[in-house]
């Protein structure tokens, strides 16, 4: 007995409760429960957080409900803007398709005062149907958004949360006018925002339904053909942040410089696994596919479910097969005549350091929407040995020294804007690289770095251990740059302070100039920034698949790596290609065939290692220089320049090795010093007044001669012609060039 007068008291006053709660709900009691009030404003009890709709489906115990609010006059402004959680929704009641829908809503009566449906009523009081008429055509109908038939009009209740005013009484708050999405059920206030809201929508193929995202029509969508290879795009393809499937036309040389750095990697062992870590249309990953076929494997994994989905249309298109899931070894789904085809591409939905962590691969390529930094170490935690990372930076706003705190805040790099910025972000992006390497216990070896309008692009093989990771890391220097001459120099190896750091400077600005002159910038790569061996390479497989675009790029390259004039440039010259080598892959044996000199596998033994090593050391003590000078940025006022074609062949005359540069079109690599190439400049300026005449030396009194740094720059050049055995030209270059003055030579 006394267990059921226990269960009846606690049903009591369960009922006791739930009369209350309705009595708050109906009185707008602000304590009765959090359902009961949404930032101050009445709600109804149906109304959940953030569902702000129209219309309730039609159930059993709702439509009881229903009938019990029937019998008060007025109803709440909850109760019009009364919603379900049911999914998916319906439209908000400030959204119909004609006038006459919003009338029947107010319920016109000549004979009765009738309230607005869109306005609570201590903003517009209830009155006669000639008013209200006028107030819902002028007011809410003329200031609406159309979308395919439907005019969101404009909206007076209490939807939107709003702030307590000092008072801290939110009720008086005055409420301001909105929209209501018919899409997402968002709120914006002004109508401007809205268009712009629905114009997002279409963009992304979004057309109905609240948080369901439908794909836009086919016919909307936009066949792009690159490279043999077709892929469908939204028509807002090229913004990045409105779209779902990326595609950037801009983009197709970093692609084709990519393709080329796996299909130089697949020529060294077969099959490799490759990852497209930010896949989007999946262009990237589909040439891969499509024109190395069996010699890889491609992933392709893009977070976007939107994406994943286009990812697999577009590999349909191209008579691909498609592995849906990872974990689902067996499970193939071909569409169309892929049968024909027997190369298959992975399509994974999941974070990209996610993926990276769970498997290893052979290549991995980042294209992230801005800095790659965040999966650096993700990336180097499972990448094999010999294997190959690129990686695309486009945050070039403060790469470029536009925004140098984002610099120091992603890269932990102090830069500041140089005549060199380009290649001060490369070895920007490659210092990172190299700490994130370098914590797995892992070196690298810079193949390509290219810095242009868009983008900057690095391509690193990794060497697995600690002795190449302390190698690497030994790279990473600070840069001493002279802000009055803008000479620079890397700091010297070591721990100990100097007294003065300015000595290390070429230039003596610190002792003409008053104040601090020079500042320090980095950590930064102080490496070479290319492989010859590589990119030789690179420029047969771009020849052989017709990449017209990557071609003229990487003859610029490799006359940079090699830091000799163009046209001195050979791509098919065996007795150069015999001497360019690299960490383990490319090993050259005297009377071996072409087929030999490819050493595949992922291990090579210690004795190999040792020889490669061996045989690398000349070719380290002619790696490119450093940096370059922009030929109009040191110009001399009055004068009128040389060509730059002659004046690097002025430079190479005079004892220094020099070539053009892909990150200035005006830029001289060279290893002579700042002093020594304006004395150069000035020797063979003309004046403007005698510019008709022709380009020859103009002799300067109290200028520093040319010839006198000659006889170093010989040395240098004789030592590096003793390298070659068979190259007698080189030495008879050089004798002549220290017997005879420099424009003796030049004439």
């Amino acid at each position: 007995m006394a267990a059921l007068e226990a269960a009846e008291a606690a049903l009591g006053l369960r009922q006791e409760q739930h009369e209350e709660e309705e009595e708050n709900h109906d009185h707008g009691h602000e304590g009765g429960g959090e359902p009961a009030a949404l930032n101050g404003l009445v709600v109804s009890e149906k109304m959940k957080s953030n569902n702000i709709d129209g219309t309730i489906p039609k159930s059993e115990p709702e439509a009881e409900e229903k009938g019990a609010e029937e019998e008060h006059p007025r109803q709440s402004d909850s109760n019009i803007l009364d919603v379900s959680s049911d999914y998916p929704r319906d439209k908000h009641i400030s959204i119909q398709r004609h006038l006459a829908d919003l009338e029947k809503l107010a319920d016109l009566r000549e004979d009765e005062r009738k309230p607005c449906p869109l306005c609570p009523e201590e903003k517009f009081r209830a009155c006669y149907s000639h008013k209200l008429h006028r107030h819902l055509q002028n007011l809410h109908w003329k200031v609406s958004v159309e979308f395919e038939g439907y005019r969101m009009c404009i909206c007076h209740l209490p939807c939107r949360p709003v702030k307590p005013n000092l008072v801290g009484d939110q009720t008086l708050s005055k409420m301001g006018a909105h929209y209501h999405c018919i899409i997402c059920s968002a709120t914006i206030t002004r109508r401007t925002d809205m268009i712009g809201h629905i114009n997002r929508h279409v963009n992304k193929g979004e057309t109905e339904s609240r948080f369901i995202t439908v794909r836009a029509p086919k016919s909307s969508y936009k066949v792009v053909k690159e490279s043999a290879t077709d892929v469908q795009v939204l028509p807002n393809h090229s913004t990045p942040q409105k779209t779902d499937s990326y595609f950037n036309p801009k983009m197709k040389l970093n692609r084709q410089l990519t393709f080329c750095a796996l299909a130089v990697l697949a020529g060294e062992r077969k099959p490799i696994e490759c990852l497209d870590a930010f896949g989007a249309t999946g262009i990237m990953g589909l040439q891969w596919a499509k024109h190395l076929r069996s010699s890889v494997k491609v992933t392709i994994n893009d977070c976007n479910e939107n994406s994943v989905t286009m990812i697999k249309e577009n590999c349909h298109l191209n008579k691909m097969k498609v592995k849906l899931n990872i974990r689902e070894e067996d499970k193939v789904e071909t569409v169309g005549n892929g049968e024909e085809n027997s190369d298959t591409i992975e399509v994974t939905k999941m974070d990209a350091n996610v993926v990276m962590h769970l498997r290893s691969f052979d290549f991995i390529h980042l294209d992230p929407f801005g800095s790659s930094v965040n999966y650096l170490d993700s990336a180097f935690r499972n990448v094999r040995n010999l294997g190959i990372v690129s990686l695309t930076s486009t945050d070039i706003s403060s790469l470029y020294a536009k925004a140098q705190h984002v610099a120091f805040r992603h890269y932990g790099c102090n830069i500041v804007r140089t005549e060199y910025y380009k290649e001060l972000a490369a070895r920007t992006v490659i210092a990172a690289v190299t700490r994130a390497a370098a914590r797995c216990n892992k070196g690298i070896e810079v193949l390509l770095a290219v810095a242009l309008e868009h983008f900057v692009l690095v391509v690193v093989r990794v060497l697995r251990g600690p002795t190449p990771a302390d190698d690497s890391a030994k790279k990473v220097r600070y840069l001493i740059h002279c802000q009055w001459c803008e000479e620079r120099v890397f700091q010297k190896e070591g721990n100990m302070v100097e007294e003065n750091p300015y000595q290390q400077l070429p230039c003596d600005c610190y002792g003409s100039m008053p104040g601090k002159t020079a500042v320090l910038l980095g950590p930064l790569w102080s490496g070479a920034l290319f492989n010859t061996g590589f990119l030789r390479r690179m420029l047969l497989e771009a020849m052989q698949y017709g990449l017209d675009e990557a071609q003229s790029l990487l003859k610029t390259l490799v006359s940079e790596a090699e830091c000799t004039p163009p046209k001195h440039l050979s791509t098919h010259s065996p007795g150069d290609e015999n001497k360019q080598e690299e960490c383990g892959v490319y090993i050259r044996t005297p009377n071996a065939s072409a087929e030999s000199y490819l050493v595949h596998g992922k291990r090579k033994s210690e004795e190999v290692l040792r020889s490669t090593a061996k045989r690398q050391r000349p070719e380290h003590s002619a790696e490119h220089p450093p940096f370059y000078y922009n030929i109009h940025r040191h110009s001399i006022k009055g004068m009128n320049m040389p060509k730059l074609n002659k004046f690097l062949n002025y430079l190479s005359e005079a004892g220094y090795r020099v070539s053009r540069t892909h990150f200035d079109p005006m830029g001289v690599r060279t290893n002579a010093p700042l002093a020594q190439f304006k004395t150069v400049l000035m020797q063979y300026s003309t004046p403007t007044y005698v510019g008709a005449q022709a380009e020859g030396p103009l002799h300067l009194p109290g200028e520093i001669h040319v010839g006198e740094e000659v006889p170093a720059a010989t040395a240098i050049k004789v030592e590096e012609a003793e390298l070659e055995e068979d190259d007698k030209a080189g030495v008879t270059t050089a004798v002549f060039t220290q017997s005879y003055p420099t424009h003796c030579a030049a004439d």
